[in-house]
């Protein structure tokens, strides 16, 4: 039998090339965006994001050379592509910018490989004598969140001589001095054998939000450089630059002490930023090729609350600057400079790139659907964006997402980030500090949960509402973080908050009325994750409300209060009947409302909604005399989502298993649309045309839509998306699930939309990464590190009988495959416990034996796997083997 096929490489070409921006960088460092031509775009490591900027002239160059003779020399990258009238940004009418180099040689071909966290570009033009190739990343490596959080990019550069003659070829990296043009200055230093400009300003002192630097290094020991370009009028400073570049031989260093111009009463003069080049040069026989290393790294250590410092009533986003609010970043505590991140990385690069390696090539190599892997790399990238924040201490905070030159919508948002698995699994530690810091800062003494963190922890809380799903997803997830982790002692740290938090539900302080009578059935003022409030019975909050009672009830008989856990299990188990029973219509869950009926929402005047108006104000439709802003008998895409989350932590039944599975097949007929031609959307626009895709809620002929419905129905939500298609594939809807995720990375193509920035309110948005759980899906993964369990079940098994997936959690990551007569458990990194292996779906086949290379095991077998006698310790580089039979 064949081993299995890993997932086919994803290739842009030409136009599919037009919207990327790959991000590098680290977890909270912000990044740098490496375009599909191989331009250096979107620098956002300014602590805020910085959508559509450029550098200045940053960018790699090359030539070659033979015989002290220039045979050919441009830059690296490919064509500018259309329009070329510019841009808004840009002066529109005055065509492509400048910076972006497009007036300059540059390659014809260019092919863009993109598996995240590796980018690789394939230059080739027929006047440069060779091929060459870029690759360039940042380490991803999981559970490493100190080597995944290094504020860098990292760059390699191979070139293959492809003639008959020797060739001397060079490659230049010129970086443009971001910072307050008038004070800056390129320092050229040389330490451990490395090589390196590092870009500074002496405008400000360290503790201002502005301080920082930057520096361009590489280890290869044959340089020349340029601290400067030559500063003049007009366009002196590229023009000179390419004369130097492109003749023979190595570049001549120039150096000023800081910018002061002759040339500044000039006609044409602009005061632009300096530029630096290091250039890296080589000799090829015919027929060799040669690699060359480089990192960009930055240090801006002071993160500026620039969104709404305390004491300023203003609303711009640089407002009250003098009182600004400021934190180090968690990179700036590990580097005192950008130096020395440039130094750590180029020292360590081999451990670095080879571990990020081993990662991809695990993720890459698992035999999910080549659609499901694209969905799942793609938005890990999210965690390297502007999205994500790392305080002083290391713990992780994050946006919803990034608008073009700020945050968008702050404070790590519950109801957001209850969808985004990529960080519980990968990062586990960081997502448990985020846990951590919700219990801690955002409860009210009576269990209430805000759901926007305010920054810096211990800043006055934000007083809105608490909103449902946010607030009993963190029940959900401090049960799934702790059966990831099995710390057990984390998880009483926040054990009383965790109870508080479920019991809210039924407090006389609880001013939205959530379950009020106890009968394990939500019927107040919802709100939630669609910016409004739902009134009344529905499966979608009902089902975390649910699930919150049963993880609680678990969580209570761990500790001990046996009697809380008999009072959960009981809620539970009244207000699942009731639901199974009342919310649902034959076809789906719905919404229990009377529309007509304005006493439902009176009761709820005092306090306004999110629009700063009060209930009625916001709720009723006076002209059609209905309540507004409802699902009534809507066919939500969240609607089951409880049980997408209780399949993937191991809760078991949240709905009735036959109801769940007519319900998705009800979203995936209603739903999902082949096409958006004839689709009426006044919403935001996700997708239109000849796309596909699922909407937020639809109402099927003869169900009566309200007529001002909930918000965003018409709307695709790439997040939702991918947790209805996972929730699919659980249970066993795999086509229709599989077919969801093709429409959505079919949106992002290349060309219309970026493969690596899924959208939503904002760029890089949280809920995408709800995409990791298709891996959880497809794999049947199933952990419990509490009691040292660890499971597979795959739903592909029985078509090819081989399977291969990447897993990772807390104490450890690796890869689980089956191939003919053999399962074997790889750990690659940490260490794993393991006291039950699970693996249903082999089924009649005897054990020969079992155990890693060195040490057999002694085992019982049962119908779902095997319970080992005594734990068995896998640790890193080893494997447990099971020879069939």
């Amino acid at each position: 039998m064949e081993k299995a096929k890993p997932v086919t490489e994803k290739i842009y070409t030409g136009q599919k090339t037009k919207e990327i921006s790959f991000p590098l960088g680290g977890i909270g460092s912000g990044c740098i965006g490496l375009s599909g031509s191989g331009r250096l775009v979107d620098w956002e490591i300014f602590n805020k994001p910085n959508k559509g900027s450029l550098n200045g002239f940053t960018h790699f160059a090359v030539k070659a050379e033979s015989e002290g003779k220039l045979i050919d020399a441009r830059v690296l990258q490919g064509d500018y592509l259309p329009p070329y009238t510019g841009s808004t940004t840009n002066s529109l009418g005055h065509g492509a910018a400048r910076t972006t180099l497009a007036g300059l040689p540059h390659f014809r071909d260019v092919i863009f490989h993109g598996q995240y966290p590796f980018a690789r570009l394939h230059f080739k033009d027929e006047a440069f004598p060779g091929t060459v190739r870029m690759t360039a990343f940042n380490p991803l490596i999981p559970l490493n969140d100190r080597d995944s959080s290094i504020p860098g990019a990292f760059f390699e550069i191979e070139f293959t001589n492809t003639t008959c003659i020797e060739l001397s070829y060079t490659v230049c990296f010129s970086v443009s001095n971001p910072l307050y043009k008038d004070e800056t200055y390129n320092v050229y230093m040389q330490e451990n054998g490395l090589r390196m400009i590092q870009l500074r300003c002496n405008r400000y002192c360290e503790s201002e939000p502005e301080y920082g630097d930057i520096t361009v290094a590489t280890d290869h020991a044959g340089v020349s450089l340029q601290e400067y370009w030559y500063r003049g009028a007009w366009f002196d400073g590229i023009s000179t630059f390419w004369q130097d570049f492109s003749r023979p031989g190595r570049l001549s260093n120039r150096a000023y002490e800081r910018y002061t111009s002759v040339n500044a009463n000039l006609p044409g003069h602009q005061k632009t930023e300096d530029t630096c080049s290091l250039a890296a040069h080589i000799k090829l026989k015919p027929g060799s090729k040669k690699s060359l290393r480089y990192v960009l790294t930055w240090n801006f250590p002071n993160f500026h609350k620039y969104w709404l410092p305390e004491g300023c009533s203003g609303t711009g986003q640089d407002c009250c600057h003098k009182n600004a609010v400021i934190w180090k970043n968690y990179y700036a505590s590990l580097f005192k400079n950008s130096s020395m991140s440039a130094s750590y990385s180029l020292e360590n690069w081999e451990r670095l790139y080879m571990d990020t390696l081993k990662f991809k090539d695990a993720l890459f190599g698992s035999t999910l659907p080549d659609a499901l892997i694209d969905a799942i790399s793609a938005n890990i990238s999210t965690l390297k964006s502007p999205t994500a924040l790392r305080l002083e201490d290391g713990s992780f905070c994050g946006w919803e997402g990034c608008h073009c030159n700020a945050g968008c919508c702050q404070g790590s948002c519950t109801h957001v980030w209850n969808y985004a698995y990529a960080l519980p699994f990968l990062f586990p530690k960081l997502e448990r500090s985020m846990e951590y810091l919700d219990f801690k800062y955002n409860q009210r003494e009576d269990g209430r949960m805000s759901f926007r963190l305010e920054l810096p922890p211990g800043s006055k809380r934000w007083d809105f509402r608490a909103c449902a799903d946010g607030q009993f997803g963190g029940v959900i997830k401090a049960y799934r973080n702790w059966k990831i982790s099995g710390d057990s002692g984390h998880l009483k740290s926040i054990w009383e908050e965790i109870k508080k938090s479920i019991e809210f539900a039924w407090a006389d302080t609880n001013e939205d009325k959530w379950d009020a009578d106890m009968d394990g059935v939500l019927e107040g003022r919802q709100h939630n994750t669609l910016d409004m409030e739902l009134f009344g019975p529905n499966s979608w909050l009902n089902g975390f409300y649910l699930a919150a009672l049963k993880a609680g009830a678990e969580m209570a008989e761990f500790f001990g209060e046996k009697e809380k856990a008999a009072n959960y299990r009981k809620l539970f188990a009244k207000g699942k009947r009731w639901s199974d029973e009342n919310l649902f219509n034959g076809e789906y869950y719905h919404q229990l409302i009377d529309l007509k009926d304005k006493s439902v929402i009176d009761r709820f005047d005092e306090g306004g909604s999110i629009l700063g108006i009060s209930t009625e104000q916001a709720y009723w439709n006076d002209e059609r005399q209905e309540i507004k802003n409802q699902i009534g008998e809507g066919c939500g895409i969240d609607q089951v989502i409880a049980q997408w989350h209780a399949n993937i932590c191991g809760l078991g039944e949240i709905f009735d298993k036959k109801q769940t599975w007519k319900a998705l097949e009800s979203i995936y007929r209603n739903n999902f649309k082949n096409s958006f031609r004839n689709y009426f959307n006044p919403c935001r626009i996700y997708a239109l045309d000849d796309e596909a895709g699922a909407v937020i809620c639809e109402w099927p002929l003869g169900k009566y839509k309200p007529a001002v419905p909930a918000p965003y129905s018409e709307e695709c939500w790439s997040g939702c998306e991918y947790q209805v298609a996972a929730h699919m594939i659980q249970e066993g809807l795999v086509s229709e699930g599989v077919e969801i995720v093709k429409a959505v990375r079919g949106r992002f193509d290349g060309e219309n939309r970026n493969p690596w920035n899924e959208f939503e309110c904002g760029s890089h948005y949280a809920r995408a990464m709800s995409s990791f759980s298709l891996l959880c899906a497809w794999s049947g993964f199933e952990f419990d590190m509490v009691n040292g369990v660890l499971g597979f079940n795959p739903v592909s098994y029985g078509q090819n009988h081989n399977f291969r997936c990447f897993w990772s959690l807390e104490p450890a990551w690796g890869v689980f495959e089956v191939c003919t007569g053999k399962l074997e458990l790889k750990v690659f990194g940490g260490c794993l416990s393991l006291k039950i292996l699970r693996f249903p779906f082999i089924t009649g086949r005897k054990i020969i034996s079992l155990g890693t290379k060195e040490n057999s095991c002694e085992f019982t077998r049962d119908s779902r796997g095997i319970r080992f006698n005594n734990a068995i310790n896998i640790h890193s580089g080893e494997s447990l083997i099971i020879q069939l039979k």
